[in-house]
């Protein structure tokens, strides 16, 4: 006997084809039998408490299993509750299936009730944007997963108009095929090939296309071959272990590293660009080296269309197979890397300029944790002063180990975040780092946290300030204004969502109440208060 499948199943079973196993949303009448043809396909469905904060939670995951992440709204307020995380993920190359439910294209013809055009919402910050339709859910489905998943990852949105999801439909087999890799002709290999043999202070400079590309074996191999020292962004940070001797960092944010990092920089005659998309880079980082004089190689699976940098040799091509051909040949006498010592010099700057010695304040804070969580830790980290000092001082030793918003820099993911990595791996401590204000943002989800059974540890910085925005205002000599808020009870709000709380005011006090919730089965808040001003100088 022949099943008869929805509209709806058919979307659901291919989401499950390609490894999508969670989705996270709040449901309206509209997306109910989507999310009834989730679950039928095993697809788990969880309830979150804003879709914004889903949609971080999706991400979390995402970043632990590999799946698209799946957010689902229904029309009108809940679609657009989710632009923000949208949004992001197009900016943080985050492939993502946005799944919205909306009236039959009939019905709103003459109904007007929440509706509006959610495709030309979400259009301008997804990489496509599709209605499904009865007669082909199959094909629309797999377009959506394929166009999601290839470089650059993004997001895709799917409306999902009611009559469609409970219609008959066929499911006539994946036609979803991997994409194929490529590598640059001959003539263009031996160039850099010759100005890789030539160089005698190369630099590599690693961003988020080769954390997409899982090329941190290749990446390993070819640094190590042609001894070349790296920075990576925030977002690729671990891609190699940041112990490494030629490691010097992560850059992105931070004036203060990028005093020691960008003459360094300035200083190579061949900068080589590895899955380097700057996106995630400040104004610091435009232009930073000399094409007159300088060599530029650019890895990137996408034409430069930003102009934030301009390359001597351009390579529009998958890196692993690239790198693989770039390995240096047995007969090709390697001249030594950076004689003149600026190497070692920069390296030991980087390490006065982030010391881990202080008693308290935000570094004390960052560098108790570091000292007291276990090595296999994973962090998230929301928007503020404290996630460019973090992302400086907390070392990785594997990619995403520390996940945050980086293109977009969204306040408030970090506590999703931490939930739905939680979710995916439960059997690794996971850390979430917020700044007072961005934790009262999604405060609500700690909810979910206890709903879903998983006990993440959420550090709060408190000292009752939007730190970086006041920084900066002080820095420009203006008035005192809109970024003071109150000192809350951090830990009473933990506690009141069934979690643990406690305050903490030094090393000794924060030290236990990361032992302890480490051995707790439920999730733990963690006040540290500190006082204002604490970032001065220091990032």
């Amino acid at each position: 006997m022949t099943q008869t499948l929805r509209a709806a199943d058919v979307l659901a079973r291919r989401l499950y084809e390609a490894g999508c196993r969670h989705a996270f949303g709040m449901p309206g009448g509209e997306v109910l039998t989507l999310v009834d043809a989730l679950v039928k396909a095993g697809i788990r469905f969880h309830l979150a408490k804003h879709e914004n904060a889903a949609g971080f939670m999706g991400e979390g995951a995402h970043h632990s299993d590999g799946a698209p992440v799946i957010l689902v709204a229904t029309l009108g307020p809940g679609a657009l509750n989710g632009v923000n995380v949208v949004a992001n993920a197009h900016q943080d190359r985050v492939p993502m299936l946005v799944l919205t439910g909306c009236v039959d294209a009939a019905e709103e013809q003459s109904y007007t009730h929440q509706v509006l055009d959610h495709r030309a919402v979400f259009s301008p910050i997804t990489k496509a944007t599709f209605r499904l339709d009865a007669e082909a859910p199959d094909l629309i489905a797999d377009k959506a997963v394929a166009i999601a998943t290839q470089p650059r990852n993004g997001p895709v949105h799917i409306d999902v108009p009611i009559s469609v999801a409970d219609a008959s439909a066929r499911d006539r087999g994946s036609r979803r095929a991997p994409a194929a890799l490529t590598q640059p002709d001959n003539a263009t290999l031996a160039q850099a090939h010759s100005w890789l043999s030539e160089a005698q202070r190369p630099i590599a400079v690693i961003g988020l296309d080769a954390l997409q590309e899982e090329a941190a074996p290749e990446i390993k191999s070819f640094l190590e071959q042609h001894q070349i020292p790296f920075v990576t962004t925030y977002k690729a940070k671990g891609i190699l272990p940041e112990l490494h001797p030629l490691c010097l960092g992560a850059a992105g944010l931070s004036p203060l590293a990028d005093k020691h990092l960008l003459p360094l920089v300035q200083q190579s005659d061949l900068i080589l660009a590895l899955g380097y998309d700057p996106i995630e880079m400040r104004p610091g980082w435009r232009n930073i080296w000399d094409p007159t004089r300088q060599r530029m190689i650019d890895i990137t699976p996408e034409a430069n269309s930003h102009y934030m940098h301009q390359a001597s040799l351009a390579l529009i091509t998958s890196l692993k197979p690239t790198l693989e051909a770039l390995a240096p040949s047995a007969e090709t006498a390697e001249l030594p890397k950076w004689t003149c010592g600026a190497l070692k010099k920069a390296q030991n700057a980087l390490t006065a300029a982030f010391p881990t010695t202080d008693d308290w304040g935000p570094a004390g804070v960052i560098a108790q944790c570091s000292a007291s969580l276990p090595a296999n830790t994973l962090a998230t980290a929301d928007s503020g002063a404290h996630r460019i000092l973090l992302s400086q001082m907390w070392t990785c030793q594997e990619p995403r180990q520390l996940i945050q918003s980086s293109g977009l820099c969204t306040m408030g993911c970090a506590v999703p975040m931490a939930i739905g990595r939680k979710l995916a791996e439960p059997d690794r401590p996971v850390v979430s780092f917020s700044g007072d204000a961005g934790f009262l943002m999604v405060a609500g989800d700690l909810a979910t946290a206890v709903e879903l059974g998983v006990a993440p540890i959420f550090v709060v910085f408190v000292d009752a300030s939007l730190a970086l925005i006041e920084l900066k205002q002080r820095g420009r000599q203006m008035a005192n204004a809109g970024v003071d808020l109150g000192r809350h009870d951090f830990a009473a709000i933990g506690r009141a969502f069934g979690g643990n709380g406690v305050t903490v005011r030094n090393r000794a006090e924060l030290d236990k109440a990361l032992q302890e919730a480490l051995a707790s089965d439920r999730f733990t808040v963690i006040a540290a208060e500190i006082e204002p001003g604490g970032y001065d100088g220091r990032i």
